[in-house]
């Protein structure tokens, strides 16, 4: 498996990682620079030559998933019969520079309804380094000619039409996965929220919507659905940062993006 496919199994996997990459080389060395090595928690693919180098990154790398926030770092090893490493002596006679790079879990959001708003959002929300699920029950919102829009994403962009039972997605989420909800009915919204509220793992769970909204959804969240008030204060309404006031599509969607922003920082934090 080349180093590539195997950084996308990892994110695939929604598992943390890091990539090996001999940076220099001064002399006789095992492998060239350039050679990569991706290590997870349990397996490597590819190789910067075995022996110590490799016994040592692999390890050095493990410990690095480990640290919240880890930054790449740079390690030296003396390739000769006089420096002696934990894993033996490689005495090719030369000099390697092996960067380590983190591959973090990314960010994951779920936009459950893409009319005008959900799509001015997901514009945004495609230039970052996230998992970006787009939901929606009716089949134009998210049919490729109206998504071409995102052709050029940095996000991986999974697009689902559910005609019937769109909350049935949740479950297919990833831990952790931040939540809008913000369909064209207001029926959908509420059987979301009560979806939402018994699916362990989200993260944020955001509704789109006024107060008077709000007002009858947590009665009916309590009465209908069974739910205790610290359960349903899980939602957060209305949605996006509360001094950005504008009610045009770009402007919401501006306001919630940064939201999010910020709910990624505090995961990361």
């Amino acid at each position: 498996m080349t180093w590539v496919a195997a950084v996308a199994r990892l994110r695939e996997r929604r598992e943390t990682g890091v990539l090996v990459t001999v940076a220099t080389v001064r002399g006789h060395a095992p492998r060239k620079a350039g050679a990569k090595l991706v290590v997870g928690r349990t397996e490597t693919w590819g190789s910067i030559g075995g022996g110590n180098i490799e016994a040592v990154a692999i390890d050095r790398a493990r410990e690095l998933m480990d640290i919240r926030g880890a930054e790449p770092e740079l390690m030296e090893f003396a390739l000769n019969d006089k420096v002696s490493g934990p894993h033996g002596v490689q005495c090719c006679g030369g000099a390697v520079g092996v960067l380590l790079e983190p591959l973090p879990v990314v960010p994951a959001v779920a936009v459950f309804g893409v009319g005008h708003v959900g799509l001015e959002l997901s514009r945004i929300l495609a230039r970052h380094e996230i998992d970006l699920h787009l939901v929606d029950t009716r089949p134009e919102m998210v049919s490729a000619e109206r998504l071409a829009v995102l052709a050029d994403a940095v996000a991986q962009v999974h697009a689902h039409h559910v005609p019937l039972l769109p909350e049935e997605v949740l479950a297919e989420l990833a831990p952790g996965t931040h939540v809008l909800i913000m369909t064209h009915d207001h029926a959908e919204d509420a059987a979301l929220c009560d979806a939402a509220l018994r699916t362990p793992g989200l993260g944020s769970i955001g509704l789109i919507g006024s107060s008077a909204k709000w007002a009858r959804f947590r009665k009916r969240l309590a009465d209908e659905g069974g739910h205790d008030d610290a359960t349903i204060d899980r939602i957060t309404t209305p949605i996006g940062l509360p001094d950005i006031t504008g009610k045009e599509p770009a402007t919401i969607a501006v306001s919630v993006a940064a939201s999010l922003l910020l709910a990624f920082e505090a995961d990361r934090g």
